[in-house]
C-alpha cells in the first residue's frame, strides 16, 4: 500500500483508555510523503472510537461527515440484527466494524466531504482495510474492503477496469453482509436522511445485475 513513501512505525502504550496515538495523519502535505505502518495492538475490549481518533486526529468537517454517517450505519445493522436474532449475529462485532467501514475515506479525493487524498473515492474500502490489517484488526478489516456497492466481484473489477486490486470483494459472513447492506441507506451527502429501500435499490442499479440481486437477496434475509 502507498508504495513509494516513507514509512514510520507506531507502537501504542498501553493506557487507561488505550488509543493508538498518530501525529502526523489527516496533513495533505505530509500525507503525500509518510505513511505509518502500526504494530498491532489490542485491548481487552476494541476501541473503534480511538482508532478513528488516530487516523482523524483533528476534529474537523471530513470526521464529523465520517462519524455521523458510521454511526447511522451501525445503528441500522444493529436495529436489523435484533429482528433476527435466528441468525445470531455478532453484535459487539457488528457494532465495531460499522463505525470503522469507512475509515479510509481521507486517503481519497473526495472533496465534498472533505477529503483531500490522491486515490479515487472507490479506493477507500480497501485502503481503509490496509490500515486496518496493519492496526491488527483482519477481520474488520475485510468488512472495510467488501462494503463498496454491493460488493465487488473480480469480474466486475476487471470488466470496468476499477482501479482496485483484482481480487473478489463481495461480503461472505452474515456480519459483512448486514453491515454492507446497512450502509447502503445512507450518503454522505445527506447525514440526516435515510433511503427508503426503494431508493436504496435504484442507487445500487448503476453498479450493475450482480449488486442488484445481493441487494434483492439481502432484503429478503434481513428485512
Amino acid at each position: 500500500m502507498l508504495e513509494g513513501r516513507k514509512t514510520i512505525i507506531v507502537s501504542p502504550r498501553r493506557e487507561k483508555n488505550p488509543k493508538i496515538i498518530v501525529a502526523l495523519l489527516c496533513q495533505p502535505a505530509v500525507g503525500a510523503h509518510l505513511r505509518v505502518r502500526f504494530v498491532p495492538f489490542h485491548s481487552e475490549s476494541m476501541n473503534p472510537l480511538a482508532l478513528i481518533d488516530a487516523y482523524y486526529p483533528q476534529d474537523n468537517e471530513q470526521k464529523r461527515i465520517l462519524l455521523t454517517h458510521s454511526r447511522s450505519v451501525a445503528q441500522k445493522a444493529l436495529q436489523l440484527a435484533a429482528r433476527h436474532p435466528e441468525l445470531r449475529l455478532d453484535l459487539a462485532f457488528v457494532e465495531e466494524a460499522a463505525m470503522l467501514h469507512d475509515v479510509g475515506i481521507f486517503l481519497t479525493d473526495a472533496p465534498t466531504i472533505g477529503c483531500t487524498g490522491v486515490y479515487p473515492y472507490i479506493c477507500h474500502g480497501y485502503l481503509g482495510a490496509d490500515l486496518l490489517r496493519e492496526a491488527g484488526y483482519p477481520r474488520h478489516a475485510l468488512v472495510c474492503e467488501r462494503h463498496t456497492g454491493a460488493g465487488l466481484s473480480l469480474r466486475e473489477i476487471v470488466g470496468r477496469n476499477l482501479p482496485v486490486p483484482h481480487r473478489e470483494m463481495i461480503p461472505v459472513s452474515l456480519e459483512e453482509q448486514l453491515i454492507c447492506f446497512a450502509d447502503k441507506f445512507f450518503s454522505k451527502s445527506k447525514l440526516d436522511r435515510e433511503k427508503t429501500v426503494e431508493k436504496a435499490r435504484r442507487s445500487i442499479e448503476r453498479h450493475g445485475d450482480e449488486s442488484l440481486t445481493r441487494f434483492d437477496e439481502w432484503c429478503k434475509l434481513f428485512l
